[in-house]
């Protein structure tokens, strides 16, 4: 069931690009080039307070996601907290890869880059196909080492939260570089990956968004895996003292008149990734808990409505545990 599923992953149509102008564009040289980022400023100017957004598998190279379809920054930094938005990464889960996506090993641009599904796109040029994504480690110590130089940012003690393919990678983050983040959080995210079909889907997904080949990012063996696994991975986040927020919702729309292919899509996304977080939780519990807020709600799906509404829940907890 998961496998087709994996093809409609943030598969709703992209919307018009909602640029708000308090964002600062920053850029951050990096082992895969310039990076662009958006940052919007607390707004009592501490240094402090700072918490990273990550975008889906679809993310666009002009503007995260929760910029084009969210007002969360306007939350956040009525809050005073430094909001991070890093620009790019599709279909990159936010982590270092063993190599740049080829297929077939032809090398990326052998096809013309073509809108729409990305089985069309498996031989085009584009990010993370002449090079090597690193994006864990930009997220880690290239991107917040700037931030630190050249706008006083704190590099400890930041948040990071992320949705769908970037839920995994926020706790990733947290896990792996305890010294920076201290809270994460996890929208609708892909929290137990040894679940029957999740690998499987992952693939689709990456060629769906963006025509990327998964044996780049690790091999069907690799050890790596254990890596990107929150399941796996969770002790060291308990170890660590972070502080969680888990959500994900029923797969049910507000209401039947809502039901369109796209959310019938979305609500099968969802549903899944429900039994993956809940999983989580319960391998949390059994560590021994504490330090955890879960949110279920009664009706959402997999998309930016639920997100953003996920979002604003979790913003209270986000606020006592950082900086």
């Amino acid at each position: 069931m998961l496998v087709p599923l994996g093809i409609s992953v943030l598969g709703t149509a992209p919307a018009q690009a909602a640029f708000s102008p308090d964002g600062l564009d920053f850029y951050v040289d990096s082992a895969m080039g310039p990076i662009k980022n958006r940052v919007f400023r607390a707004a009592d100017g501490n240094t402090s307070r700072v918490v990273y957004a990550l975008d889906g598998e679809r993310a666009r190279d002009d503007l995260n996601g929760w910029e084009i379809n969210t007002d969360i920054a306007h939350a956040l930094t009525a809050a005073n907290i430094n909001v991070v938005m890093p620009v790019g990464g599709q279909s990159s889960w936010y982590a270092d890869w063993n190599s740049p996506s080829t297929f077939l090993g032809l090398p990326a641009g052998t096809a013309s880059q073509q809108s729409g599904s990305g089985v069309t796109q498996v031989l085009s040029g584009g990010p993370g196909k002449s090079y090597t994504y690193k994006w864990e480690t930009y997220l880690s110590s290239e991107l917040p080492n700037a931030l630190r130089d050249r706008l006083g940012l704190s590099a400890t003690r930041n948040g990071i939260f992320g949705l769908s393919m970037s839920g995994g990678s926020a706790l990733m983050l947290a896990a792996f570089h305890p010294g920076q983040f201290s809270y994460a959080g996890s929208m609708s995210g892909a929290l137990d990956l040894s679940l029957p079909g999740m690998r499987d889907a992952i693939r689709v997904a990456m060629v769906d968004a963006g025509g990327y080949n998964v044996d780049a990012l690790a091999g069907p063996k690799d050890l790596k895996w254990q890596h990107l696994d929150p399941f796996q991975f969770a002790p060291k986040l308990k170890a660590n003292g972070t502080h969680l927020f888990l959500s994900a919702g029923s797969g049910l729309p507000a209401t039947l008149t809502d039901i369109t292919t796209t959310v019938v899509q979305a609500m099968g996304i969802e549903a899944v990734a429900l039994v993956g977080t809940k999983a989580f939780a319960a391998r949390w519990s059994a560590l021994g808990g504490g330090n955890l807020v879960t949110d279920y709600p009664a009706v959402g799906v997999h998309n930016w409505t639920n997100w953003e509404g996920e979002m604003n829940r979790m913003l209270p907890d986000l606020s006592k545990n950082i900086g």
